[in-house]
């Protein structure tokens, strides 16, 4: 950074705060693509897993007798959908439209929740049939998969929630803007994630 001597009396030049605050960007930017390809590294792994104990059903159910793939559609769609309406709230972002922006970040967070929602209902039913973690390899690799990225979906439901707040407390500034775009890297990060589990888990999974 070069040294910008102002005269006696002014006030700072303004660019120097400009040129920190674009360092500051690109740092965090970076900083959150490294943990984004840790978070592929976890989620190659458990898709490994699966690949390997995913037939191993010790006599119990598999995922042809389990899985409800109309329900497991239906999840799909509220995540898609929920990806796009995050879409609509960055557009909202550039045009600098605060109580826009919060509308469609709610509608994400929405369908974030029913996601979230069916996909409870959905371990819930399996339990109550019996098809526990415990009862093979093949539904221990199912719900440490499925429930790692659920859990991913509701720190991003919580992370969206702070950051609604502090949009609607602060408005548009840089700051916000900046977590707003690591946030929706993050959410499409889950869909395409989510799209690998349906191909997977449950499509491959049910032709068992």
């Amino acid at each position: 950074m070069h040294e910008v001597t102002a005269p006696p009396g002014a006030a700072a030049p303004v660019f120097y705060e400009q040129e920190d605050h674009a360092h500051g960007d690109g740092g965090t930017l970076l900083g959150f693509w490294l943990y984004l390809m840790s978070d592929c590294l976890i989620f190659a792994v458990l898709f490994a897993t699966f690949g390997v104990l995913g037939r191993n059903y010790a006599a119990g159910p598999s995922g042809a007798d389990l899985f409800d793939l109309r329900l497991v559609a239906v999840n799909t769609s509220l995540l898609l959908l929920s990806s796009i309406t995050y879409g609509f709230a960055m557009l909202e972002v550039e045009r600098d439209r605060v109580d826009a922006t919060l509308r469609w970040l709610a509608v994400t967070g929405l369908f974030g929740a029913a996601f979230l929602g069916l996909e409870l209902y959905e371990f819930t039913h399996l339990i109550h049939e019996g098809a526990t973690p415990q009862r093979s390899a093949f539904l221990s690799s199912f719900f440490t998969l499925v429930g790692t990225h659920g859990l991913h979906v509701t720190f991003g439901i919580v992370w969206l929630v702070t950051l609604m707040v502090q949009v609607r407390r602060r408005g548009l500034i840089a700051q916000n803007q900046r977590r707003l775009m690591c946030l929706s890297m993050f959410w499409h990060f889950l869909d395409v994630v989510w799209i690998g589990v349906f191909t997977f888990v449950y499509l491959m999974g049910s032709m068992r």
